[in-house]
């Protein structure tokens, strides 16, 4: 009895074929991602911060600050910012929970605000340490966009 073979020529076939395409499509595609940077009018409208919005922000000197207040540590050591978000956040249910919304959303949204010169790598340690914290979502602080 024979063994079956498997005839390889028409897989062959077919792989040319798409590798031609994709060879054609490649230089087709959009080389370049276009993003709308917000004119500087945009930017200056007033606009009243929500005051439940916490911001951290890494001073030139690699302190931590809580919507301005010093003292939360350093980029090295965040023990203190971390706790305080916590607690901050634990304020917030324990609140939500008293006025009848058990259960419900818990505004945990921090920013982070780093002056240009920081590294990424000490940036990233600070992003780390607010979530552990328990917050989300967390985003970037962007000012002066060049």
């Amino acid at each position: 009895m024979n063994d079956p073979k498997i005839n390889v020529t028409p897989l062959i076939d077919v792989l040319l074929v798409l590798l031609i395409i994709f060879m054609v499509i490649t230089p087709v595609k959009p080389s370049r991602f276009a993003a709308r940077v917000p004119s500087e009018t945009e930017r200056r409208e007033l606009v009243t911060p929500d005051p439940e919005t916490l911001e951290v922000t890494v001073t030139p000197d690699s302190q931590l600050t809580i919507n301005g207040i010093p003292g939360f540590g350093t980029i090295r050591e965040p023990q203190e910012m971390t706790q305080r978000l916590t607690a901050a956040f634990a304020e917030r249910t324990v609140i939500a929970e008293s006025m009848g919304i058990a259960g419900g959303p818990v505004q945990k949204t921090v920013f982070i605000k780093a002056p240009r010169a920081t590294a990424y790598g000490d940036v990233a340690k600070v992003v780390d340490a607010v979530k552990a914290s328990g917050a989300d979502p967390i985003s970037l602080w962007i000012d002066d966009l060049e």
